[in-house]
């Protein structure tokens, strides 16, 4: 029953988004929206919801796959970029653990909360296994994953065209870098070419954060002590 109310009321938002057409009406958010409140006063348990969607979260790991075929069809312009690429990753993953555990240590937040996190910029499950490798909480980074791939989807359109950018390899490295799946997903939808620089920044940033958040973490302990 649920599996049907979960796609009932996403595709029912992305309909309503697409009318309405502002980025704050993003349908992964709307449908949040709907579904959170709705368990809530049926007092369905997660558990029970869960269970019945556990066809959709299958499908994730092909819809992952998926997003290589853009990537193929624009692999002459990753060959022609990839000193770019590995820059751009490379100094975003760093500046997201910096911001996020610079911030979390000037605010005292408990070492178990900086572990959770250092990954917020990364898909979901590297996000939990650093937290948990780190000795993070793994739902609290999947939260934070989750707030972070939102933000990206709303606002990062908007932001390109105020400041007019319109280059691929620009929109979709700084999306995939700092949102990873959901904001890959909505440069799908808004730009194909975009989409490809954004899963290609996912698999790489997810790559350099699990290297070097061991070390990130090991120099904030330290100096939070």
């Amino acid at each position: 029953m649920w599996l049907l109310v979960t796609i009932a009321v996403f595709f029912a938002t992305r309909e309503f988004s697409k009318r309405i057409n502002n980025p704050l009406l993003n349908p992964l958010l709307l449908s949040i929206a709907i579904l959170i409140p709705l368990l809530l006063v049926l007092d369905i348990p997660f558990q029970t919801y869960y269970a019945d969607n556990q066809s959709i979260s299958f499908l994730l790991q092909p819809a992952v796959v998926a997003l290589a075929y853009p990537l193929y069809e624009q692999l002459p312009q990753i060959r022609a970029n990839w000193r770019i690429i590995m820059l751009a990753c490379s100094v975003g993953s760093v500046l997201s653990m910096v911001t996020a555990g610079g911030i979390a240590l000037l605010m005292h937040a408990d070492i178990g909360l900086i572990a959770a996190l250092l990954g917020k910029s990364v898909t979901t499950p590297i996000a939990m296994e650093v937290a948990s490798h780190l000795g993070g909480e793994p739902a609290i980074a999947a939260m934070m994953v989750l707030i972070v791939g939102l933000l990206g989807a709303i606002i990062a359109y908007p932001v390109y065209g105020l400041l007019n950018i319109r280059h691929s390899v620009a929109r979709g490295l700084t999306m995939g870098t700092i949102s990873h799946a959901l904001g890959t997903a909505t440069c799908a939808e808004k730009n194909p070419p975009d989409a490809a620089f954004s899963s290609l920044a996912l698999v790489i940033c997810g790559v350099i954060t699990s290297i070097l958040a061991p070390s990130f973490f090991a120099a904030i302990v330290w100096l939070a002590q």
